[in-house]
């Protein structure tokens, strides 16, 4: 079965940090750019961070530069997210999805594969 899942969420504290995981099952990663993408209550799905294939290249939304860092391990299949600074408007489910880089910095439209998600709260 062809998946991503998704793992590392939960409760922190504002200015606590997190670490995200996204394992490929079924296919291996390192033919695809992988996005962390992320939706809170309410509003719409919004980019957080893409990394090419190679690694090579890396993007982040305006609200998490500084504060997050994507990287990747081709040889473990996996990708993950670093979040450091954490604030509450954080708060949401954290996707990660494999797919060209062109579609993941285009708010995810198209990738090929999505995981479930992982819930990160920022709460004090």
């Amino acid at each position: 079965q062809l998946q991503l899942v998704e793992s590392g969420g939960g409760l922190v504290q504002p200015g606590g940090s997190l670490r995200l995981s996204c394992v490929a099952s079924g296919f291996t990663l390192d033919h695809y750019a992988v996005g962390w993408f992320r939706q809170a209550p309410g509003k719409e799905r919004e980019g957080v961070s893409c990394i090419s294939s190679s690694g090579g290249t890396t993007n982040y939304a305006d609200p998490v530069k500084g504060r997050f860092t994507i990287s990747r391990d081709n040889a473990k299949n996996t990708v993950s997210l670093q979040m450091n600074s954490l604030k509450t408007e954080d708060t949401a489910v954290y996707y990660c999805a494999a797919g060209p880089f062109r579609r993941c910095v285009s708010r995810g439209y198209g990738m090929d594969y999505w995981g479930k998600g992982t819930l990160v709260t920022v709460s004090s």
